[in-house]
């Protein structure tokens, strides 16, 4: 396992896109920076790669429920399948972005998450990674309780260092709204800190 999505969890963001947004511009997904090993800045630079075709489709949805879709998409594609809440969380029938390892480790620390492999790069231990993994469980329950505490007039999500944590973070409030406009809303933020993670990588 190289940590890529496999070809038909691509295509299915891809169709995701075509579906929620039209006319988008395709995304370059090969992407490899100098400061890592080939390999594992590929697979890192094709996560965030797909999880920003997400985000982009979560922004440009017409309905609530493409936007659900996508926020569900760009949240798994971060947790990946042992990381909190992973799975069919608009509860309509389908796992959007399903994949067999999260961009940040899992809950027991397994799978590992593509981010991990590149912590020698010192962007990605601090804005992907957001510090030490020594103890995931406590890593992802520092963004549980951020997201439990956050409120309109009380935004949480500066205090996690983690960006791809407070893309979960957007996901989640979309997720929990029936406005699309606050979804679009939170698209906004959720692509700024894309942005950030995929800056990190040139570090």
């Amino acid at each position: 396992m190289t940590g890529e999505l496999p070809p038909l969890a691509v295509a299915a963001v891809l169709t995701l896109v075509l579906a929620a947004c039209a006319g988008g511009e395709p995304v370059d997904e090969t992407a490899v920076t100098s400061s890592l090993p080939p390999q594992t800045g590929a697979a890192l630079a094709n996560r965030l790669s797909v999880i920003e075709v997400a985000v982009a489709a979560w922004a440009d949805a017409t309905s609530i429920e493409a936007a659900h879709i996508a926020a569900e998409s760009a949240a798994n594609l971060v947790v990946g399948p042992n990381g909190p809440h992973y799975g069919d969380r608009n509860r309509d029938g389908v796992i959007s972005g399903e994949t067999d390892k999260g961009l940040l480790p899992g809950m027991d620390g397994t799978p590992e998450g593509l981010a991990l492999a590149a912590s020698s790069n010192p962007c990605v231990a601090q804005d992907v990674l957001g510090g030490s993994w020594g103890d995931p469980r406590a890593a992802w329950d520092e963004m549980l309780f951020a997201i439990d505490a956050w409120e309109p007039g009380n935004n949480t999500m500066p205090s996690l260092q983690s960006h791809p944590m407070r893309v979960v973070g957007w996901a989640t409030f979309t997720l929990g709204s029936d406005s699309l406009e606050m979804a679009h809303e939170y698209a906004g933020h959720a692509r700024l800190h894309v942005d950030i993670s995929e800056r990190a990588l040139d570090c």
